[in-house]
């Protein structure tokens, strides 16, 4: 006969001996301040209009929040978006995609030279045909012979600039209204707008109220004369993130980005995941280019993409590689280039904007710092008694482990406070800047999208998480 011996557990504490309880540790309610919280992204939107509101009332800049803004940046965000939900698919089966400009160029050839002829929807389908067949050949490349994924994407970019030059000279020249470096005018997308708001919501937006206003130009922007391609796209999103995190093929899609070589003992075919992934980031970059051929220019030109490939990119890492994330980004970049190309005066009170937000962030952090402090703080020294009272012994570990939290806790609250430091000093030095401007140089004006890139990036590159085997050679066998 066998006797099992289980360990009894430990009494509870002496009352009055100051020891912490864990009793319902794992069952404690949450804080009522998180439980009241809400969507975190609605509170984001909230504050972030609120902003918007106090600086168009401080500056006068009317545009700031006006429909035909939102409008704007909605166009402006869509290729965005594309490209970085593209960039996005390839890259959580572990294949970067730097091609996405390549790709986009080739969506908006394909759309110019089938939609003059044969009409917008047909040359949506070849748009988004003639960037999967890129994402193919950078897959072909990257999958079957181990090419980096640099180099590749980057022999993409140069061969769908090359290969659309060439096609157009040979397709386009002569036909009515194209040329070598544009295709004739494409036939209109239709759109679509919610019954009612437009009517409801013109005379408020008019009256140029505090926040309500700028609720009203944000809802008549996003719901009158909307593109159809713009309906389209922000379902291709939805879809992507139920398809990736909600399905079992996409659950084996991104163990292929994730631990290739675990997924391949558990029966996934490694490589079909990894082409499935790269046409379909493909075939949505040329999405990205139709909307520009289609409802941006109703036609191609040489040099439409403009660099929003590269921007899509950037859009992708500033979401952390996930559906909504990247849906922001791509907001933030399309808001800032349809400003500086809607009315220029009006980036001069994005200088008070970013002011206002980074002092924000910097009390975030502080505030976040002060809360991680208090609830770190009892941990820290109840581990250092039980290191003291029983070193070798199971307190001795739990102070050890104590310590080390302790520490951790300690540096990264030190780094908040650098990082507080360094909003509240951006934020004194944007809004000095503001005030002692009456308007800033075109240059920077031009640019606005791309600093907005390069400052984002920069603040949120500590929270990123790419996929662990992202831009990794993968041989089947191999480990």
């Amino acid at each position: 006969m066998t006797t099992v011996l289980t360990p009894s557990p430990p009494p509870p504490p002496a009352s009055g001996s100051g020891a912490p309880s864990t009793a319902g540790k794992g069952s404690a309610p949450a804080p009522r301040w998180r439980r009241a919280a809400g969507p975190r992204w609605l509170w984001a939107v909230a504050g972030v209009l609120l902003v918007m509101a106090f600086a168009r009332v401080v500056s006068g800049a009317d545009q700031l929040t006006s429909s035909g803004t939102v409008r704007a940046a909605l166009g402006a965000t869509v290729p965005i978006a594309m490209a970085a939900l593209g960039g996005m698919w390839a890259e959580r089966a572990g294949v970067v995609n730097i091609g996405l400009e390549g790709m986009m160029i080739l969506g908006t050839f394909g759309a110019g030279c089938i939609g003059w002829e044969h009409g917008p929807w047909a040359g949506l389908v070849a748009a988004m045909l003639f960037g999967a067949i890129g994402g193919l050949v950078h897959a072909v490349a990257t999958v079957t012979f181990g090419v980096d994924h640099i180099v590749s994407g980057v022999a993409i970019n140069i061969l769908g600039l090359g290969v659309t030059k060439y096609l157009a000279a040979e397709l386009l020249e002569g036909t009515p209204g194209g040329g070598q470096s544009q295709s004739p005018p494409i036939g209109p997308v239709g759109r679509f707008s919610v019954p009612g708001v437009e009517s409801a919501l013109r005379p408020v937006e008019s009256r140029h109220w505090f926040l309500i206003s700028d609720l009203a130009g944000l809802l008549r922007g996003l719901l009158t004369n909307i593109s159809l391609f713009t309906l389209i796209a922000v379902a291709l999103v939805v879809l992507s993130a139920v398809i990736l995190w909600r399905t079992p093929f996409g659950l084996r899609l991104r163990s292929c980005g994730e631990e290739p070589h675990a997924a391949e003992t558990l029966g996934v075919n490694v490589y079909a995941y990894k082409y499935v992934a790269v046409t379909i980031s493909g075939a949505l970059a040329g999405f990205g280019g139709a909307y520009l051929a289609e409802v941006a220019a109703n036609l191609y030109r040489e040099g439409q993409t403009g660099g929003r490939g590269y921007i899509g990119l950037a859009s992708m890492i500033f979401g952390n590689w996930r559906p909504g994330g990247l849906a922001a980004g791509a907001a933030l970049f399309g808001y800032a280039d349809a400003l500086q190309l809607r009315n220029a005066p009006a980036v001069h009170a994005l200088l008070l904007v970013a002011a206002v937000l980074l002092a924000a962030a910097g009390l975030v952090m502080l505030l976040r710092r002060s809360r991680i402090r208090g609830a770190g703080g009892g941990l820290g020294t109840g581990g250092g008694l039980g290191g003291a009272g029983g070193a070798g012994g199971d307190n001795g570990d739990s102070g050890g482990e104590g310590t080390v939290a302790g520490r951790a806790a300690s540096r990264g609250g030190r780094r908040r406070i650098v990082a507080a430091i360094a909003c509240f000093v951006a934020a004194g030095g944007l809004a000095a800047w503001y005030a002692g401007t009456d308007s800033l140089p075109g240059q920077v004006v031009t640019a606005t999208p791309y600093v907005t890139t390069l400052l984002v990036l920069a603040f949120s590159s500590q929270r990123l998480r790419p996929p662990k085997a992202d831009g990794l050679v993968y041989r089947r066998g191999e480990e």
